[in-house]
């Protein structure tokens, strides 16, 4: 089967080669990463015997440092390195303090052999989702063991691997040990056809790094003790948000509101939106600079949203009404104690809008037509504010833990070599 499968991948990237060369030839960074995926030289030493985690993009990023901090501080001489697939992650792991950190090698023998042969490592930290069949099945042939960490499997993933589930069976046999975040992302690979003694449900890594603490950031702070912060929104989010924030401005002429998009490349797109509306705002880069009252501030920087749910009354998290966008982390804003709103549509975050919603600290909203009267609603009743906010804070402490549970899987697997 691995052979097989060897041929089609190879034979397949053949046929796509002259999309690619014209695309690597017309496009510099595309050239670039495509260059740094298919080098067989990571940032570490020839046989460094490290555990290696992979991450996606930014959001699985996250996950690892929380697990890579807690493993440094429990064996400060083991080596680590970190792959990520996306260049933002890459990016943040940089900026985290993370190296060696890399893009994820080509998933091709002709690559991922050569690179395996060169980083061996003991042992591959997955986390969430990352599944790929040639990094897999090489890690199982060499005698590498695989661990997920922080497992997730939404209800879309699932029922694509359904149709094949002999293919998730033998893409995934040398995964040692799968450490689900929830029972549904549990039951879901169980489904698959994988043995339950080689599942868990350990809960969410992220749980673990939330906390209270605000930002160095002092310039955004509001006199009004009304804010509410739209954090991570996306297409479609912003213009109900504005509808509701400027009825809720004729009756609490002390609002304001913080609109923070998920993607920069959008900050034209959402100013346009804001102008149309007719709304003042200033940019957050421009506090210190712009002096005016206005009630809408429109975050165009990175790293700063933390900040603005410490200063909040109120948290909406978007991405939620679309469900091609799953929405987004809305354990963070409960960090602060703050009553949580978001859409119907959180396939990525099934377990956590759940715990929000069955415990009061989270408001999941049908539709948009809902957000004005929700948001009315705590806006009138401050006990009610406090209620929920306190119950989010709740959920948070009463599910910690799941990092302690994951290193006590890397010791189990590092101490059977």
């Amino acid at each position: 089967m691995d052979f097989l499968y060897n041929i089609f991948s190879s034979a397949l990237a053949l046929v796509l080669s002259p999309i690619l060369l014209f695309k690597m030839a017309t496009n510099a960074a595309f050239r670039a990463e495509i260059l740094e995926r298919a080098r067989v030289s990571p940032q570490l030493d020839a046989s460094s015997g490290c555990v290696w985690f992979h991450a996606a993009s930014v959001g699985e990023a996250q996950a690892a440092k929380i697990v890579i901090q807690a493993l440094r501080a429990d064996k400060p001489k083991q080596a680590i390195a970190l792959s990520t697939f996306t260049r933002s992650g890459r990016e943040f792991a940089l900026k985290e303090g993370l190296e060696p950190v890399f893009l994820a090698p080509l998933d091709l023998s002709l690559f991922v052999r050569p690179f395996l042969n060169r980083l061996q490592p003991r042992l591959l930290v997955l986390i969430e989702a990352e599944f790929w069949p040639c990094l897999l099945r090489s890690c199982l042939n060499k005698g590498i063991p695989v661990l997920l960490v922080n497992g997730r499997m939404t209800e879309k993933t699932y029922t694509s691997y359904a149709r094949f589930a002999w293919f998730f069976r033998w893409m995934t046999e040398g995964v040692v040990h799968f450490s689900m975040r929830g029972q549904e992302d549990a039951d879901r690979i169980r489904n698959l056809g994988i043995d339950a003694s080689r599942i868990s449900i350990a809960g969410n890594v992220k749980f673990d790094a939330l906390d209270s603490s605000s930002s160095q950031f002092k310039g955004s702070l509001i006199d009004s003790p009304l804010k509410i912060t739209f954090g991570s929104t996306r297409p479609g989010d912003e213009g109900p948000i504005i509808e509701a924030m400027m009825k809720l401005r004729e009756q609490f002429s002390d609002l304001y509101c913080v609109i923070a998009p998920r993607h920069l490349e959008r900050m034209s797109e959402v100013e346009r939106l804001i102008k149309e509306y007719g709304l003042d705002y200033k940019l957050h880069s421009r506090i210190g600079e712009d002096d005016s009252d206005a009630p809408l501030i429109l975050v165009d920087q990175m790293g700063v949203l933390k900040h603005y749910y410490s200063v909040a009354s109120i948290a909406f998290v978007g991405g939620g009404f679309n469900p091609r966008f799953g929405g987004h982390n809305i354990l963070e804003p409960a960090a602060y104690n703050l009553p949580v709103l978001f859409g119907p549509h959180m396939n990525n975050f099934v377990e956590e809008a759940r715990l929000l919603t069955e415990s009061g600290g989270g408001w999941q909203l049908a539709n948009v037509q809902a957000l004005y009267p929700a948001l009315l609603e705590l806006l009138e009743n401050s006990d009610e504010r406090k209620r929920r906010g306190a119950a989010a804070r709740k959920v948070l402490e009463e599910n910690q833990g799941a990092v302690e549970k994951s290193l006590e899987w890397i010791d189990e697997i590092l101490d059977k070599e």
